[in-house]
Order: structure tokens, then sequence, then C-alpha cells
């Protein structure tokens, strides 16, 4: 297992906190967008990266807000939801790994989860050098003008028990015009709380991601 180094991505106008992990033998980079209220050091989201990391795939977990942005975020909840500021976030963020000399060479892919789902698929409508995008949880709704014109292949899961999301991603299932799967983790909730349901989550992105880009 390859170990986790903290690294700062300056952006046009922020510095994002981050924890990059790259395994020696790894021929892609998973970046993280993290949901709503949340950040790099999202539990699930670490899980996740774990998995991958197994898998011999590269993770890069990242705050899409900084210190400051978070703390007004915590008072007013007014740039969780500021979709367009988060995919620029990611997108910035691709421009830095692409940029980095140990990095320049790796695939990219977009794991997104409940609103950071949806920065992923606007984000990847726009860089269509992003070669898989995985969604768990994901509020597509919030991406619905984009979701014509993302071409990665792209895999939604959603827990069996969070019918009102279940809806909003079979929505996007018929709008999405890229290769596309949705996955129903049955009983699971919003968070992936239940016995199991989070491993089933790491093995659906880890086998998505590992068959779309690793050679």
């Amino acid at each position: 297992m390859a170990s986790s180094t903290e690294v700062v991505l300056e952006l046009a106008s922020v510095e994002l906190s981050g924890d990059l992990t790259v395994p020696s033998s790894a021929e892609a980079v998973i970046l993280f967008a993290h949901g709503s209220g949340s950040g790099r050091r999202s539990p699930r989201n670490q899980a996740v990266a774990a998995s991958l990391q197994e898998a011999g795939l590269g993770t890069l977990l990242f705050d899409l807000l900084s210190d400051k942005e978070e703390a007004l975020d915590a008072r007013t909840a007014e740039l969780r939801f500021d979709i367009p500021l988060l995919a620029d976030r990611l997108l910035g963020a691709t421009r830095w790994v692409e940029a980095a000399t140990a990095l320049g060479d790796l695939r990219i892919g977009y794991f997104g989860a409940s609103t950071g789902a949806a920065a992923a698929l606007v984000a990847a409508a726009e860089e269509h050098r992003v070669g898989a995008v995985v969604s768990r949880g994901g509020r597509p709704d919030l991406a619905r003008s984009a979701l014509a014109r993302v071409t990665s292949p792209t895999l939604l899961i959603v827990g069996g028990a969070d019918t009102s999301v279940i809806a909003m991603n079979e929505e996007a299932m018929a709008q999405l015009r890229c290769e596309k799967r949705m996955d129903i983790v049955p009983g699971a909730s919003h968070l992936f709380e239940e016995p199991g349901s989070l491993e089933r989550v790491s093995e659906l992105a880890r086998d998505w991601f590992v068959d779309k880009l690793a050679s």
C-alpha cells in the first residue's frame, strides 16, 4: 500500500488541501468530490479510496472549499449546492494533476458522492479526457443541463432504500448519452451505513474504474 501525502492544490483563486496516494504501479488516479457539508476526511470516501488503492489505483481526496469558505458554508449552507463552483474546483484539481510531473501520464477518473456527484458530472461534461465517473448516492438532478454532454463511462450507485434518489438517478440514466450503468445496493440508505453496503459500493467502484482505466 502506498503512503498518503498531504498536498496543497494551488488553483487560480484558492488553495485547497488534499491527500494524495499513488501506488507505484498505478495507471490512473481517481479524484474524489465529497458531498455537501463534508470534506476530504469523509470516512465513507476514505473507505472507498482504500479499496481503490488496494487495486493499484491512485486517489486524490481534497477539500472542495477553502477553510474560509467552509466556515461561511457552515453558517449559511450557501456554497455546498453551488454546483458550478464545485465543478470548477474539480476541473482545477484535474489540471493540477495533469501538470504534476509524477502524475501527468496517469488516466483520470472521478468519484462523486451526493452533491459532489453532480459536480463530477458537470466537470466530466467539460473535460472529456476523464476516463470514467462513479456516482455514490448522487444528485444528478443538480447536473441536469450537463448530462447529455457527458462522454465518460458513468456508473450510478444508489441505495435500495433511498427511493427519492433512485428516481433522480433513473431520470439521469435516460438523459445520459455515454456508456452508463445503474446499480442499486439492496437495503442501503443514502449514506450506505448498513452492514456491508459501503463494501459493495467499493467493489462496484473498483471494478468500474479498473475496467475503464487500467490497461
